[in-house]
């Protein structure tokens, strides 16, 4: 008698010949994840240094570079429409202030914000490319240290060569990986400057008044509450897009990234 054929054995399941990079383009990778949780972090971890006292002095070099480059838009927006400018100050404690004659108004008022925005959004995107972060660190590295010509405070002083050093230090770290994430800290306190401004103007009575209240005095029949939600709404979705940006410019594995920074300036 014949025997029966035997049942061919069960073939084992074939790996997938889908490489990683045919993923979606708005998919974020493991390590584009772990930004958007930084993201987050150091959204609540600014407003805590911006709005808590003692600790806020932390941040003081800092806070001047984010004023600072808030007023400068103020400054560059009122020259272009033709205004001429009475008076400045740039101050981590008492917030920023640019006194303006002439010039179109809501030009002027709006550029600060929208100034602020944008640089942010930059340094946004650093925080997902180390070839980024360290092109935009030259930028922080001099917007650092020009504030220094109207700040007389020793700590502040201090600090801010404190953060140099850090700035300095960062190009050795894990192939000036630590670049990316000074940068996004940058960048998430310039996006979302609104917010801090906003919070000390209402709640700690800061000397200078926020832009919103300002929009409220130039548009008076609109409240500063609704100027406020307004801007908070203008820069959170500014700062999903530049994040979006960021997942879909730069899907590339840490290997790669490392390789693309070391072409520039290697550590």
């Amino acid at each position: 008698m014949s025997a029966l054929p035997s049942r061919p054995p069960v073939a084992p399941p074939l790996a997938s010949t889908i490489p990683s990079s045919d993923v979606g383009p708005l998919t974020p990778s493991s390590d584009q994840i772990v930004v958007l949780y930084v993201i987050v972090a150091m959204a609540v971890i600014i407003f805590g240094f911006w709005n808590v006292p003692v600790v806020r002095n932390v941040i003081n070099p800092l806070k001047l570079f984010t004023i600072g480059w808030h007023e400068l838009c103020h400054i560059s927006a009122a020259i272009l429409s033709g205004g001429r400018i009475l008076k400045i100050t740039i101050d981590p404690h008492v917030g920023g202030a640019t006194i303006v004659e002439g010039g179109t108004p809501g030009f002027v008022l709006s550029s600060g914000y929208i100034g602020s925005t944008l640089l942010g959004g930059a340094f946004v995107l650093a925080g997902w490319d180390t070839l980024v972060a360290k092109i935009l660190s030259f930028v922080l590295g001099v917007g650092l240290v020009l504030p220094l010509v109207l700040v007389r405070d020793k700590l502040t002083i201090l600090l801010t060569l404190c953060y140099e050093a850090l700035l300095v230090g960062f190009w050795f770290v894990d192939h000036a990986q630590a670049l990316r994430w000074y940068c996004l800290f940058i960048g998430v306190m310039n996006i979302l400057f609104v917010v801090w401004d906003v919070a000390d103007d209402r709640f700690f009575h800061k000397t200078n008044d926020s832009d919103a209240t300002q929009f409220a005095i130039l548009y008076p029949r609109i409240g500063a509450h609704i100027w406020a939600t307004f801007w908070i709404i203008f820069q959170l979705a500014f700062l999903a897009g530049f994040a979006v940006l960021g997942i879909y410019a730069f899907k590339i594995t840490p290997e790669q990234m490392n390789a693309q920074a070391a072409s520039f300036l290697p550590t």
